[in-house]
């Protein structure tokens, strides 16, 4: 049995459906997650197995010896995983009793037996807790069916399209758990709409050393490579690296890295601002490529560290006691590669106009010629936030042209996202007109060609997987081919609409402030000179200083609104007029 992506989300989410009323999602999604990832492991041990035993027959050795053979760690090389047998998922439906201990002692084992890979990740995750799961009957009766309803989910390799879409799978799990944990939920997820753009815009390349400082579940870090395979770039040769704050997320995030093909990510757990761990003899490690939405306005961020940081990351200043955004921004610029590095980070608008210390330590930025485009994201984008954030794009490498000046992008009124009920969303064309325009740097034909560009590889990249999908399952199940290329047609006419419609779009004519017309991309974007944002506008970055991309009112036509006037007046004179007529007919008189 092949899964499809929508097959194997349902049947996932379904596990987190038994859990779920009973406890708040923040407080099991480790659970199910472990859960997921040591059944993975148990299917895929149980694959290799049999392949070994079968080779080991086929060489000459016995049924008993062929299975003997298959029970040592050395018969799985390199960048495989062993499972003793309490952690084989067919043991663990044996069990009679206790079964969440069992679950338990099942995910220790593993981890002592790989721990190259899964050190502390999945021994900190108890099942067998009366406090969340009831009394002794009450839980094992649960983890009987947890057991039960995970041994129907088939998660060996020859079960799934290819071993990203398990990734993809996790990655789903993550954001509903956030929709569904409010505020916390925002704290480990970023919508993958705004992680696309952001990683649009910094576009890593194959060889870079990526790094993310409040790297959450790891979305950032993954999507850089998934954007180095679109173009071509072996994935495996980016260097990616994170550090987290919260050890349960942090834990999520080893999962999330190796599900995806990530074996070798280097994520830490540790705070950024209190206790960096990426140094190298007693200085910050450098990067090509600093990602990150760090949490917005965090109180208790690290103030006192600051002031008396011996790495030297607030020389521009010491942020406010109970702010922390432009903490974590000076720790990212801080950590670029000098003279060649980009930073993006996702912020809350009021790093862009605060005054007091952060005002000191913007101007200070600014004056290093260091922001290459201020983004200005819609409001309720975020889960557990309904305020808008902005994307500050820093360069220490921009190109001469792009020198002594800096790109306003408002994306935040309608025309690049597309609004919803209770929250809104960047849509494909939404995220390929916003990264056109600062590739394009909002010149009307460089946006064209960034468009063209980069929807092409997007195609492209579609095209090929497609290709390798339906190639694999075509013979096997013809059905399911034909399900996987009707999806892959969708996504990539999506694509192709997107990129058709971005040429309209952006010369398409709107009414401008004061009279006249304006193009979308007018409407949309601006280029300022550091000059006047230091003359007119005292190192205010707030977007609407400089782009106004609200639809100014209709301008009246002063001549046609008197005629309006007079036409009700001569209305009102004859219906007074008819008022009083009546009125004496009746004997009264005015």
């Amino acid at each position: 049995m092949i899964l499809t992506r929508e097959q194997l989300n349902q049947k996932i989410w379904g596990a987190a459906d038994l859990l779920r009323g009973a406890l708040d999602s923040s407080d099991f999604k480790n659970h199910i997650l472990s859960l997921l990832f040591l059944k993975r492991l148990s299917d895929v041990f149980e694959e290799r197995h049999a392949e070994i035993v079968q080779e080991w027959k086929a060489a000459g050795k016995s049924d008993e010896e062929a299975e003997q053979i298959a029970s040592d760690p050395d018969e799985y090389g390199d960048g495989a995983y062993f499972l003793p047998a309490e952690s084989r998922w067919s043991y663990l439906l044996t069990v009679s009793e206790n079964r969440a201990e069992a679950i338990d002692i099942a995910l220790v084992k593993a981890e002592e037996e790989n721990a190259r890979y899964l050190e502390g990740v999945l021994g900190g995750v108890r099942f067998n807790d009366e406090r969340r799961f009831g009394d002794a009957a009450e839980m094992d009766a649960l983890m009987q069916r947890l057991l039960l309803h995970f041994s129907k989910i088939p998660l060996g390799n020859k079960n799934l399209l290819e071993p990203d879409v398990l990734g993809n799978a996790y990655e789903f799990l993550i954001e509903r758990f956030a929709e569904t944990a409010g505020k916390k939920g925002g704290e480990f997820y970023t919508p993958r709409s705004v992680v696309r753009l952001l990683v649009e815009i910094l576009a890593p390349k194959e060889g870079m050393r990526i790094h993310d400082p409040t790297c959450g579940s790891g979305g950032m870090l993954i999507e850089c490579g998934h954007h180095v395979e679109e173009r071509g770039g072996d994935p495996r040769n980016l260097t990616l690296t994170g550090q987290e704050k919260n050890y349960g997320t942090w834990a999520i995030c080893r999962l999330n890295m190796l599900l995806h093909g990530f074996p070798d990510a280097d994520i830490r757990a540790g705070d950024t601002i209190r206790s960096p761990k990426f140094t190298t003899a007693g200085a910050l490690d450098a990067f090509d490529r600093v990602i990150a939405n760090p949490p917005f306005s965090l109180k208790d961020w690290g103030h006192q560290s600051a002031e008396a940081d011996t790495y030297k990351r607030f020389e521009l200043g010491v942020p406010p006691k109970t702010k922390g955004d432009m903490g974590f921004l000076l720790h990212m610029l801080k950590v670029v590669q000098p003279n060649k590095g980009m930073a993006g980070v996702v912020l809350p608008h009021g790093v862009l106009f605060r005054g007091a210390a952060e005002g000191k330590i913007r101007e200070e930025i600014l004056k290093n010629d260091l922001v290459e485009a201020v983004i200005g994201l819609p409001a309720q984008l975020f889960f557990g936030t309904g305020i808008p954030a902005a994307l500050l794009i820093c360069n220490w490498n921009k190109p001469k042209e792009r020198r002594g000046k800096v790109l306003f992008i408002d994306a935040s009124t309608d025309g690049l996202y597309r609004s919803g009920k209770s929250r809104n969303y960047l849509d494909v064309e939404d995220v390929l007109r916003i990264s056109a325009i600062f590739h394009g740097y909002a010149d009307p034909s460089e946006v064209k060609l960034a468009s063209r560009r980069i929807s092409e590889v997007w195609e492209k990249s579609l095209v090929a997987h497609c290709s390798k999908q339906v190639a694999r399952v075509a013979s096997e199940e013809p059905e399911l081919a034909e399900v996987i290329q009707a999806d892959f047609d969708e996504r990539i006419a999506e694509v192709q609409s997107a990129r058709s419609d971005l040429d309209d779009w952006y010369l398409s004519e709107h009414r401008a402030v004061g009279g006249g017309v304006r193009t979308a991309l007018d409407k949309h974007s601006a280029v300022v000179d550091l000059k006047e944002i230091e003359k007119e506008h005292r190192w205010n970055l707030n977007i609407t200083r400089y782009v106004d991309a609200s639809e100014p009112p209709e301008q009246l036509d002063v001549k046609e609104e008197l005629s309006k006037l007079r036409e009700l007046e001569r209305a009102r004179d004859e219906a007074e007029a008819e008022m009083n007529r009546l009125l004496e007919e009746f004997g009264y008189e005015g």
